[in-house]
């Protein structure tokens, strides 16, 4: 308004030159009726806020203003904004407004705060500010914060309906139902009836009672599940918002929930250039929470993983045959040659299913109409590496690894269905 008001003085200086006080007259006018306003703004006298504690990576989080300050209720909406880590969300800040609470002069709002990263993260600073009643000033206020919050695993998964209507099965509910018939664990006897498996009849126990008894078996329980995390740079990379560890972390712990409630053991593995950390099984639901903290400290870096020498230690540790669950992904030759030879040691030993997860990056560069020279070049390579990348899974499939390729939001129930059939094949022990 004050730059309208420059070309009106230029006027009046030419024409009446004596009159040129009108120009900064009107000018202080301004200026005194903007101040007027940001006085009719009022005072804040109050605020708070409330920050969770405790969220998980990739769910909102909601953070809550409530601010009283002496106005009308009707007048423009406070605005307020809360800075917060990186981890905490891409942008680094949530903007929102505050609404009227029905109350003369309170006002409240929620923004919320999507977390990227696992680890601790800090909320510094708070801005609010609200405008006068015509809009010229506004009053604003800032204040530094010391809240944090700690970014948990994705546990949604774990409370799905789909999954807790599957727990609900009678084989996985809070009283398991034994499965006879099935597996090699010895339960009971009982007496030889027409249309049995003979090869079950007991003839020794036969021979002692004088009657033809067959064995019921049980499937096996306390099987060691041990889910292995690369957690190198190719597994920090993110897809669709979070990185790929943090994908494979949330289907883990899903896959491990359903051991737990199915009478298995449980262990997490971590590594990348060296073994990060390894749980001790932990076989009931109860102590889950173990697995999640656990599972919350395993780092992202940035560095090539050591598959040798990772997949190494974890064979020197196990001390009886297990199903390890490898999370992992690659993107050269090279490191993907090491992966293969260390699983291929791996598996003289144990059961291995490897987990990864579509690159969908690549895919749509391989099949995106070309523009230009450029982006031939990147189809080619891109078609060149996802060649590659089934090579290496064609590779570990021969060996007899169980391969999960899929996308991230399924390859948790796939690794379940995968589970349930390796246990019902009695393949583990």
């Amino acid at each position: 308004m004050l730059g309208l008001l420059a070309p009106i003085a230029v006027v009046i200086a030419a024409t009446a030159p004596a009159a040129w006080i009108v120009a900064p007259a009107a000018a202080a006018a301004l200026i005194l009726v903007a101040l007027i306003d940001g006085w009719l703004a009022g005072a804040m006298s109050h605020f708070e806020y409330v920050v969770p504690s405790d969220a998980e990576v990739g769910q909102p989080a909601m953070i809550r203003v409530n601010a009283e300050i002496e106005r009308d209720g009707d007048a423009t909406l406070p605005e307020a904004a809360i800075g917060y880590d990186p981890r905490l969300g891409a942008d680094g800040a949530s903007h929102f407004r505050l609404q009227p609470t029905g109350k003369p002069g309170q006002f409240s709002g929620v923004g919320e705060a999507v977390p990227v990263r696992r680890g601790t993260g800090e909320f510094h600073d708070l801005w609010l500010r609200w405008p006068g009643p015509l809009g010229l000033a506004v009053r604003q206020t800032h204040v530094e914060l010391d809240a944090r919050m700690r970014v948990w695993p994705d546990l949604s998964p774990v409370r799905s309906p789909v999954l807790q209507a599957f727990m609900r099965d009678s084989q996985f509910g809070l009283v398991a139902r034994r499965i006879r018939g099935e597996g090699t664990q010895f339960e009971a006897l009982s007496e030889y009836e027409p249309g049995m498996d003979r090869r079950r009849i007991d003839w020794k126990a036969s021979a002692r009672h004088t009657a033809l008894y067959a064995r019921e078996n049980e499937s096996e329980r306390d099987n060691q599940l041990v889910f292995a995390f690369d957690c190198g740079q190719s597994m920090c990379e993110p897809v669709d918002g979070l990185p790929r560890i943090d994908r494979a972390v949330s289907a883990a712990l899903t896959a491990a929930y359903v051991a737990l409630k199915g009478g298995d053991r449980v262990s997490l593995f971590g590594f990348a250039d060296h073994p990060q950390l390894m749980t001790p099984f932990v076989s009931d639901t109860r102590a889950f929470h173990r697995l999640q903290s656990a599972a919350a400290e395993l780092d992202y870096i940035p560095r090539e993983p050591n598959f040798t020498l990772a997949l190494a230690t974890l064979t020197s540790r196990l001390k009886r045959r297990s199903l390890i669950v490898l999370f992992s992904d690659f993107t050269d030759p090279t490191s993907a040659e090491m992966m293969v030879e260390s699983v291929e040691r791996l598996v003289r030993h144990h059961l291995v299913i490897f987990v990864t997860m579509v690159d969908t990056e690549l895919e749509e560069l391989a099949i995106e109409e070309p523009d230009s020279m450029g982006d031939i070049a990147s189809a080619v390579s891109a078609d060149a590496l996802a060649t590659q990348r089934a090579i290496v899974l064609q590779k570990l499939r021969r060996m007899g690894v169980n391969v999960i390729e899929a996308p991230h939001d399924k390859i948790g129930y796939q690794l379940i269905d995968s589970y349930l059939a390796t246990k019902r094949a009695e393949a583990i022990g």
